[in-house]
């Protein structure tokens, strides 16, 4: 209760950093240029599904990758073969296993083949020439007495493939800056894929044909003798052209292309030792290497020009023939300005053919009709809890609200600094802290309450409160960490949204519980002095309750193993409504221009386009429509073909395309199966810690409870034809971490009273337990309940299935927290020191020690 100093000032400096973080985005536009500059500017990132923009995901085409690089082994390989060596051959090419096989005319030159054909040996992922680190990108091997085979290595295709998504990443950036756009995201994903993220623009088309775009490297000699202005003044001399350069100027050049940027095979930023200056260097394959040998022999003394989409990067004089086929650039170069030129250089010189596996626009509307459904879910939410808290409490609920308001700003305001995205579901993250929040403070009253009627003083029994229900409420958010942790590695877009907010929302909750209230209490108590220690003003459970749990817990359990049967077959004869998370497609939400949708007008449509099933459905509000179209054969063209015939389709009926979401069948596999995984790192780690923190037949029965929780959501989803997504699976796991929170708390009271009552039998300590901490289990579930219900109502029909299944999860895990997870225990071998001793139990001892408990 007595606070140092440093503690307190250390408190309220995080609480106003937390909002003066939080301010800027809390403020409309014009309030926040208004404010001074020393003020934080920062505001939370809204993500694409709030304030509309674009997401692609691509993915290099290995197909076409393999098939152009052998076709250059082949070329190569004859053309050291017959012109450097004279050694005749048959070269035939094979796909299946990425490889050319050479017969040689005369078996007896084989050993002079095979050292001639060391020359296409390139060395990948390690050190430019050196081979330090690399790995070899072709396998050459004799086979018989006149065969050679050469084989692309598997490990030098994912190099080569890793190596193009990297030199895709700066020429995609470049197309992206034209347009202009604020912001962009473009990250790689993988060794082969490329995230691209543009938020306010929504014309999915647009960037799709952009981002298509390969870049163009040519080589060109520059025209001696007379400069850019010149010639335009004087006239240009014939096949001349005058492009811009890189750092302004303009460069004269013949239009002839020396050297086409296909011959480059490699270009890595390096150092000269002998100058001490930065350079590039770069290498050609055989037949540019020829043609680079003869212009660079033929022109010593000019400038040489390396030309990127029209733009002259460099123009470079020829210092000496060049005839290895490698060779380096140098210049006024920085270490950041060489290596941005290597990449430009790779960039141009392997074209990489990007597939499109997923992809999602949402237009601008959409994105604020989004904003208003989680906001204005959000505000009922919040008030729901805070008149729930102030019935239930009186003045503590009023402390408690003012440290969920903390909290909540503290969110904010760690999301702004960190620069995190705000989605939809991140505030659906937000708004289920609002109401587990308040769980914190409901285990810190109770146990005042409880230490009050064993007689303690009003001070003591604040102190002892704070100090006994910190262990809980510690163990309790861990648990649910972990889930947030799982979620955050495993998960992508707006379930790793979901997953940040859940765990800045666990870390604020647990610094606001532990010093937040205890200030406001402690700082109260010393004002007011009261007489009395009211905590709560409306009892919904009463004292001296003594529910015999354990007295039905074979019926119930009985109860619990059918339904859980019932639901797994459920879910094995009809299955889960999937979505286009995991079944692939593409999604499109269609909004009617004149107010009223006709579904059966648009399915009459659609059905007429020969795109296999479609299926059209209400959304939301009644002049939406939900257009699903199966994933389409021919790959993702097709199925970008396939959205703009839906598009021209139901424009053509006045309705207007807000958002399209199209995934692969690759990228929904791959989301099963990271599902799974997560859901069986979340438990595993769960299992882990609460094995050390209680014992094992705790960590089991907390797995079985939770298993319990997951198959009755599973059998909800299926039953009800909820559509079944990825932020489902995000509503799983954010249901593993709620059931475990509840469960924690009941097994802490377990584990505190077998220490305590050493004479009384473990049934009778387990419904001691329960039903001491009924009265927290009711009120943080009718909170969190609360929260969860604005949102299914108010929060949109994007996350209606999240939301609804997380409500029901609410529902289950305290449910499974009193009738499964406590009773499983005595199952599992569980016993107290009165088990131990044949039974025996003094029966007085235990009705005393229950009164005392529940009083």
């Amino acid at each position: 209760m007595q606070f140092s100093p440093i503690r307190t000032i250390v408190m309220f400096a995080i609480i106003v950093l937390g909002v003066l973080f939080a301010l800027p985005s809390m403020l409309p536009q014009a309030a926040r240029d208004a404010l001074p500059d020393w003020l934080p500017s920062e505001t939370v990132v809204l993500g694409l599904d709030l304030q509309g923009g674009s997401h692609l995901l691509l993915q290099v085409n290995e197909e076409s990758i393999v098939t152009e690089r052998l076709a250059d082994l082949r070329r190569d390989a004859r053309s050291i073969l017959a012109n450097d060596n004279g050694i005749g051959n048959i070269i035939t090419t094979d796909p299946t296993t990425n490889s050319i096989t050479i017969e040689l005319m005369d078996a007896s030159q084989q050993a002079t083949a095979l050292t001639a054909l060391e020359n296409l040996q390139n060395t990948v992922g390690g050190q430019m020439f050196s081979g330090v680190g690399g790995t070899n990108e072709i396998a050459i091997a004799p086979r018989g007495d006149n065969l050679v085979t050469v084989t692309l290595t598997p490990e030098g295709i994912e190099q080569r493939m890793s190596s193009l998504v990297a030199q895709s990443i700066e020429v995609v950036r470049n197309r992206i800056d034209e347009l202009g756009t604020t912001e962009p995201s473009i990250q790689r994903q993988g060794t082969n894929r490329l995230l691209v993220q543009v938020p306010g623009f929504g014309d999915s088309t647009r960037l799709k044909n952009i981002i298509s775009q390969t870049a163009r490297l040519t080589f060109h000699m520059v025209y001696p003798g007379m400069t850019a202005d010149q010639a335009e003044a004087q006239g240009l001399p014939p096949g001349t052209m005058i492009l811009p350069s890189q750092d302004g100027s303009r460069e004269l050049l013949y239009e002839d292309i020396a050297l086409g940027g296909e011959s480059l095979v490699d270009a890595q930023p390096a150092y000269d030792q002998q100058r001490s200056i930065p350079v590039v260097s770069f290498r050609f394959d055989t037949r540019g290497a020829i043609t680079f040998g003869e212009i660079t022999s033929n022109n010593v003394g000019q400038r040489f020009a390396i030309v990127l989409d029209n733009q002259v990067i460099t123009a470079p004089v020829i210092q000496q023939p060049i005839t290895g086929g490698s060779g380096q650039i140098s210049g006024s170069f920085t270490t950041a300005s060489a290596n941005d030129l290597a990449v430009l250089l790779r960039g141009g010189a392997l074209p990489a053919s990007l597939d499109i596996v997923e992809e999602r626009s949402v237009s601008a509307g959409l994105g604020a009709d989004s904003i208003r459904a989680g906001v204005t879910a959000g505000i009922i939410g919040a008030i729901a809890v805070v008149v729930f808290m102030m019935l239930a409490y009186g003045l503590f609920g009023v402390f408690a609200n003012l440290a969920v308001i903390i909290n909540v700003a503290l969110i904010l305001g760690v999301l702004s600094m960190l620069g995190a995205t705000l989605t939809l579901p991140g505030i659906a993250g937000i708004v289920l802290t609002i109401g587990m929040a308040v769980d914190s403070n409901v285990l810190i009253f109770e146990r005042i309450r409880e230490e009050m009627a064993a007689g303690r003083s009003k001070i003591a029994a604040i102190e002892a409160g704070f100090q006994r229900a910190m262990a809980t409420i510690l163990d309790a958010n861990i648990t649910t960490l972990i889930a947030a942790v799982v979620l955050f590695y495993l998960g992508s877009g707006p379930v790793q949204g979901f997953a940040v907010t859940l765990a800045i929302g666990i870390l604020t909750t647990l610094f606001t519980a532990y010093l937040v209230t205890l200030f406001i209490v402690g700082r109260w108590y010393k004002w007011a002095r009261p007489k009395t220690l009211r905590i709560q003003l409306l009892r919904i459970i009463p004292d001296g309750t003594k529910i015999p749990f354990m007295a039905v817990r074979r019926g119930v359990i009985a109860f619990s193993i059918v339904a859980s049967i019932l639901s797994l077959g459920w879910f094995g004869i009809h299955g889960l409504n999937l979505g286009i998370d995991f079944r692939g497609g593409s999604s499109m939400e269609i909004q009617a221009n004149d107010g009223v949708a006709e579904p059966g007008n648009v399915r009459e449509a659609l059905s007429q386009l020969g795109l296999g099933d479609v299926q059209v459905q209400g959304f939301g509000e009644a002049d939406s429509l939900l257009v699903r179209v199966q994933t389409q054969d021919g790959g993702a063209s097709a199925q970008q073909v396939a959205v703009e015939e839906v598009r021209l389709a139901v424009e053509a009926l006045d309705y207007t395309m807000r958002g399209t979401e199209t995934v692969g069948p690759t990228v929904s596999s791959e989301l099963a199966m990271t599902g799974a995984i997560g859901l069986g790192v979340a438990l595993l780690g769960i299992l882990v810690y609460l094995w050390f923190r209680f014992e094992w037949q705790f960590a089991v029965g907390a797995i079985i409870s939770t298993a319990h929780d997951v198959i009755l959501t599973i059998g909800l989803f299926a039953f009800v034809g909820l559509e079944f997504n990825a932020s489902s699976i995000a509503a799983i796991l954010t249901i593993v971490g709620y059931s475990l929170n509840d469960t924690v708390v009941v097994y802490d009271r377990i584990r505190e009273y077998r220490m305590k009552y050493k004479k009384v039998a473990l049934a009778e300590i387990i419904d001691i337990a329960i039903n001491s901490t009924l009265p927290r289990t009711i009120l943080t579930g009718t909170t969190t309940f609360l929260a969860l219900m604005a949102l299914v109502v108010f929060g949109g029909e994007v996350i209606r299935s999240f939301t609804i299944s997380m409500a029901w999860g609410v529902l289950v895990g305290t449910y499974s927290s009193i009738f499964i997870a406590a009773p499983i225990l005595i199952y599992l071998g569980l016993t107290s020191r009165a088990d131990q001793a044949d039974g025996g139990k003094d029966v007085t001892d235990a009705e005393e020690s229950s009164d005392s408990a529940a009083g």
